[in-house]
């Protein structure tokens, strides 16, 4: 084969991944079920902001979420509540819907053969499933982010935003790196997505698969808090999710975020392989 029919093929091998990418893109944000898991992530800073300007007095530090005395001074604070209140439970369960439907979903409707006749190709169909998921746990940080900012912004002002340090910065920088903890919390959420994909490997039910992968974010959370399981914590996946909060430091601490992306990347390699092992010697077409 030559240097040019190499390439050619090369690029109509990316040109039919990125319509199928596409074309799940739309499948999956065409769904009601999708704007209304993220309606209900933008829902939760804004019941806070609503419950802190409603409520008589200041919220005393020190009770209640992370930072929640915070968002009387700076309303985009709201949107650093969300993420804290989000990240163990609501954002895990939205990708936990998400990622255990990729196969499961396609295998219980009948559709899974003929994606697979396409020809979309069982590696290239794993890779587009999990990159839409990714593109989801995105969407839903940024979902979080939007609703506490809409919230900050009607209800609250816009005054200097005091950090763990106990600096000072300014709403524009402060809003930057609102938009830094959303991008860690996208990061941590993809090895779940990793996980959600392989158990919808397992099954052609879709809500045994949502299950099992939000029972696994829960379970590691628990190990996570016992002190008798430390030499464990470094290996769970949900060891660095509330490390988002080293971006509220002067100067930022990145070291959260690379022992974060790499632990992910760990297991986006591991279950990613696991749904590779599994999705290319099911019997799918029989």
């Amino acid at each position: 084969m030559s240097q040019a029919e190499h390439t050619g093929r090369r690029g109509a091998t990316a040109g039919h991944t990125g319509r199928l990418l596409a074309s799940e893109l739309r499948v999956l944000f065409r769904r009601w079920r999708t704007w209304a898991m993220l309606a209900a992530l933008a829902a939760v800073p804004v019941l806070i902001g609503l419950a802190v300007k409603f409520s008589p007095g200041r919220p005393p530090s020190g009770r209640g979420p992370a930072f929640l005395d915070q968002i009387t001074d700076n309303g985009l604070f709201a949107g650093v509540v969300g993420l804290v209140v989000c990240t163990p439970l609501f954002l895990p369960l939205t990708v936990s819907v998400v990622a255990g439907d990729t196969i499961a979903g396609e295998a219980g409707l009948g559709t899974l053969r003929y994606l697979l006749v396409a020809p979309a190709g069982r590696v290239r169909l794993l890779v587009v499933k999990y990159l839409s998921s990714a593109v989801f746990c995105a969407a839903a940080g940024i979902a979080v982010v939007l609703g506490g900012t809409a919230v900050g912004l009607a209800l609250f002002p816009l005054g200097q935003a005091t950090l763990l340090s106990g600096t000072q910065i300014g709403p524009a920088e402060s809003f930057g790196r609102l938009l830094l903890m959303a991008a860690y919390t996208t990061v941590s959420l993809l090895g779940l997505a990793a996980i959600g994909l392989f158990a919808s490997t397992l099954t052609g039910v879709p809500v045994g698969a949502m299950a099992a992968t939000a029972v696994l974010a829960v379970v590691s959370q628990i190990l996570d808090a016992l002190d008798q399981l430390d030499w464990l914590h470094p290996w769970l996946f949900t060891d660095h999710w509330l490390g988002l909060a080293d971006f509220l430091r002067d100067p930022v601490s990145w070291d959260s975020f690379g022992a974060n992306a790499w632990l992910q990347a760990g297991y986006i390699a591991l279950f990613g392989a696991l749904a590779y092992g599994r999705f290319t010697t099911k019997d799918i077409l029989a």
